[in-house]
């Protein structure tokens, strides 16, 4: 007759031909201990609420960064397009007005000494970029 099936409980392998019940990675005998699969549901969902919260306020943080940076960047092309008969001082605060052209101009001339189209108040900082500041502010630091 032909070979034989062997019982369940007996780990043979037909490929070799011997029976490895010891070299298994898991348990074969009847007495083992039951086999269960770890339940990570549970443990994903927490952590991918977790990452998901750290990217997304990573990204709101570089969102801002860059949106400032545009606003400093729009600032900069405004100013050094004005007109201005002066070479500025790193440091100092100057203003810019529109006149009656809509056309930029910067000026020494605070807001509240003249009537001109005020846009607001910049500093020079010492890598020649114009930030912008609040004038309110920079009056109470003085006093």
């Amino acid at each position: 007759m032909g070979t034989t099936k062997k019982p369940d409980q007996i780990v043979f392998n037909k490929e070799d031909q011997r029976y490895d019940a010891a070299l298994k990675p898991y348990a074969t005998g009847v007495g083992a201990p039951k086999i269960t699969a770890t339940d990570t549901v549970a443990w994903k969902n927490k952590n991918i609420h977790k990452v998901n919260h750290q990217i997304n306020t990573k990204y709101v943080e570089l969102k801002a960064a860059y949106d400032e940076m545009m606003e400093q960047f729009e600032y900069n092309n405004l100013i050094y397009g004005a007109r201005f008969n002066f070479e500025p001082v790193v440091g100092e605060t100057y203003h810019l007005y529109r006149d009656k052209k809509e056309e930029p101009f910067l000026s020494v001339i605070a807001p509240h000494e003249c009537n001109f189209d005020y846009v607001g108040s910049f500093r020079l900082n010492a890598e020649q970029m114009w930030e912008k500041i609040n004038l309110v502010q920079e009056n109470k630091k003085t006093r």
